[in-house]
C-alpha cells in the first residue's frame, strides 16, 4: 500500500508538473485594436434566473464590439419566474442598439435527457452567424470579450475555442475554496491545450463555428447526460480537428460566474459533473481524474495508516508536501493570469478540506442521483 502510495504521488507529481509547464508554454494573447470583422451568435439558456440576468444584460449592453456584428439568442428552459419578462423590460429600458430582431427569446424545444444540451441545439437551429459563442445567464461578460475572440479568429487558423472562467469573490471561504478549485481546473484546463491533450473547458466560455457542431451531429451520443455540453462536443472537436482547436488565454476573455452559496448546492453541483465522467472517450481526461482521484484518497487512506501504525508520519509527510506545493504551483500561476491571489489565503485550510471533499463527491455520484436547477435527475 505504501510503494502504491509513493507511486501515485509520483505519477500525480508528473502530470500536475506537466500542467504547469503547459501553462507556462501557453502564451498570453493581446488585443491589437484591429477592426472587426467576425459575426456572433451568443446562445444564452436560461431557467429561473431572474436574480442574475440583470447583471448579465449590463455586461452585454458594455461591450464594445460593434452591434452589427452579434446576435443574442436567449432560450428560456421551462422558467417558472419572471426571467423572461425581466430580459424583455431591460431591453426596452436601456440603449441597446442591435438591429430588430438581433436579441430574441426562443423558448427550449425539449427532445432528451439533457435540457442544457436541448436549449443550445434549439438555438442553434435560430443562428445566423456561423461563429457560436456559449455563456450562462448568471455570468458577467468582459467590455473586450467578443473583440478578443474575433482578434484570435483573425490570427488562427481555428474551428473552436475554449476560453476563461473564474467565480466572482464574495469573501466567504466557501467562495474561495471553490474560486482555489476552478483556478486549479483553469490551470489544468491551459496546461492540457498546450500538451495538444485538451480534455477540459468550459460551456461559460465557448466559442465555435456552427458548420462545425452540425458537421460532428452535435450533441448526438450523449444526450442520454444531462450535462456535458461542453465536454463531449470538444471531445468530438479534438477528433475531427485536433490542430484547429485552441485555447484563448486572454485577460480581456475572462468571463465570471458565480459560486454555489451553499454546501449543500455545491455537492449537487459536483454531483452533476461527476456524473458524465463515465462516458467520457478521452483517455488522458479519464487518467487524469483517476491520478487527482487516487491523490486525494491516499492522504486520507495514508493518515487512518498512520494513526494506526501501519504507515509512517514521516511517509505520509513526504506524500503531502509534494501535493501541497505542486497543487499550490498551479493554482499560484492560474491565480496571477485571473488576478485573484487574495484567494491563496484560504489555501491551506481548502487543501485539507479538498480530500474529503472530493472523494465524498466521488462515492455518492456512483450511487446517487442530484437535483439541479429544481429537476431532478437520476443517475
Amino acid at each position: 500500500m505504501i510503494l502504491l502510495g509513493l507511486l501515485i504521488t509520483l505519477i500525480y507529481l508528473a502530470l500536475i508538473g506537466s500542467f504547469i509547464f503547459g501553462f507556462n508554454k501557453t502564451t498570453t494573447f493581446k488585443l491589437e485594436d484591429i477592426p472587426a470583422r467576425t459575426k456572433f451568435s451568443i446562445l444564452i439558456p436560461f431557467r429561473n434566473e431572474a436574480e442574475n440576468l440583470p447583471d448579465l444584460l449590463k455586461s452585454i449592453e458594455n461591450l464594445n464590439y460593434p452591434k452589427h456584428l452579434y446576435e443574442i439568442i436567449f432560450v428560456d428552459d421551462d422558467s417558472n419566474d419572471n426571467s423572461t419578462e425581466i430580459i424583455q423590460k431591460l431591453l426596452k429600458s436601456r440603449p441597446f442598439d442591435c438591429a430588430k430582431g438581433d436579441i430574441e427569446i426562443i423558448s427550449n424545444i425539449r427532445k432528451t435527457n439533457s435540457p442544457k444540451k436541448d436549449a443550445i441545439t434549439s438555438a442553434i437551429k435560430k443562428a445566423k452567424n456561423d461563429w457560436i459563442i456559449t455563456t450562462d445567464a448568471d455570468c458577467k461578460l468582459p467590455k473586450f470579450w467578443l473583440d478578443s475572440f474575433d482578434e484570435f479568429i483573425q490570427k488562427n487558423n481555428t474551428v473552436c475555442i475554449a476560453a476563461p472562467v473564474t467565480y466572482s469573490n464574495n469573501n466567504t471561504f466557501l467562495n474561495r475554496f471553490q474560486t482555489l478549485d476552478i483556478l486549479s481546473l483553469q490551470g489544468a484546463t491551459i496546461g492540457g491545450f498546450r500538451l495538444k491533450k485538451p480534455f477540459l473547458c468550459n460551456g461559460a466560455n465557448l466559442c465555435y463555428k456552427k458548420s462545425i457542431f452540425i458537421e460532428v451531429n452535435g450533441f448526438d451520443g450523449n444526450t442520454n447526460i444531462a450535462s456535458g455540453d461542453d465536454i463531449f462536443l470538444l471531445e468530438k472537436v479534438s477528433k475531427t480537428y485536433p490542430k484547429q482547436l485552441h485555447y484563448l488565454k486572454c485577460e480581456k476573455a475572462i468571463v465570471v460566474t458565480k459560486s454555489q452559496y451553499t454546501w449543500k448546492n455545491l455537492i449537487s453541483q459536483r454531483i452533476r459533473w461527476a456524473a458524465k465522467t463515465s462516458a467520457y472517450n478521452n483517455w488522458f481526461g479519464k487518467l487524469t481524474g483517476l491520478v487527482v482521484l487516487l491523490m486525494n484518497a491516499i492522504i486520507i487512506i495514508g493518515l487512518a495508516l498512520s494513526i494506526v501504525g501501519v504507515m509512517k508520519f514521516k511517509t505520509l509527510f513526504y506524500i503531502t508536501f509534494i501535493k501541497f506545493n505542486i497543487d499550490f504551483f498551479l493554482i499560484y500561476k492560474s491565480a496571477l493570469f485571473f488576478n485573484q491571489k487574495p484567494v491563496l489565503k484560504s489555501y491551506i485550510l481548502g487543501f485539507i478540506v479538498y480530500p474529503v471533499f472530493s472523494v465524498y463527491v466521488a462515492c455518492i455520484s456512483m450511487f446517487s442521483g442530484y437535483k439541479w436547477k429544481g429537476r431532478q435527475f437520476k443517475k
